[in-house]
């Protein structure tokens, strides 16, 4: 049974619970996640660009000359697609559908791959508390930096090697934070914790039962709320 550690946000070991295994001991099925990435990403993808064809061209239809007797080759218009300042050939219409469809088991299953693939790699992390925390982004940032390890050390005023003064640490100051991935998944929208880290470089939120398998492989560490587990249970068990 997968077992994990819960923080306080003070960064102490609490407690320790059980993860349900249909969600974080699936088997890890690869195929799918990637399959599962490339249906979110392509469904993401909305049809912009627009090029005129020849008869969208604003000109005069007027033949560029006659076709005999002038040696050269037989032409009509001047807005053909072989002219500069024609029409495009074959070009995008801006009505293209970009949506790829994906079973709702299969999307369930690429997701329990993916949780599963985080926790073997122990990027999952709990915290307890943290929807008491004061909606500032400095207290954010000091719960972050107490539950992970790879998070810059702000409270003794250190960022990426070079000192600082805690009072003026900010995410933009922090060269060793601008690359890091860190995903909090809330239980529901609440409004201090998004106020509190929404201004974070490299720190994304989002709700538990919007999870999907593109915000887990590409969220990084992921910190899930106690009560975002809670809530997967409800959904998936």
């Amino acid at each position: 049974m997968p077992r994990v550690n819960i923080f306080t946000i003070a960064g102490k070991k609490s407690e320790q619970i059980t993860l349900p295994s249909k969600i974080f001991a699936a088997k890890v099925n690869n195929q799918l996640m990637a399959q599962a990435v490339r249906v979110y990403l392509s469904n993401q993808r909305k049809a912009g660009a627009k090029a005129k064809t020849r008869a969208e061209v604003s000109g005069s239809g007027r033949k560029i000359w006659r076709q005999k007797g002038t040696g050269r080759a037989r032409h009509g218009d001047q807005y053909a697609p072989i002219f500069v300042g024609g029409g495009v050939a074959h070009g995008p219409t801006g009505s293209e559908n970009y949506q790829l469809k994906m079973s709702k088991r299969m999307r369930q299953q690429a997701l329990f791959s993916a949780l599963t693939s985080k926790f073997k790699d122990g990027e999952i992390i709990v915290v307890k508390g943290l929807a008491k925390i004061e909606p500032k982004t400095k207290e954010m940032m000091m719960v972050l930096e107490k539950v992970t390890r790879n998070w810059p050390c702000v409270a003794k005023g250190y960022a990426g090697g070079a000192k600082l003064e805690t009072s003026r640490a900010s995410p933009k100051a922090m060269p060793a934070a601008r690359n890091w991935k860190l995903t909090l998944v809330l239980p529901e929208l609440i409004e201090n914790v998004i106020r509190a880290a929404r201004n974070i470089e490299g720190v994304k939120l989002v709700q538990a039962n919007t999870l999907n398998t593109y915000d887990v492989l590409n969220g990084g560490k992921l910190i899930f709320m106690k009560e975002s587990m809670d809530k997967l249970k409800e959904i998936w068990i």
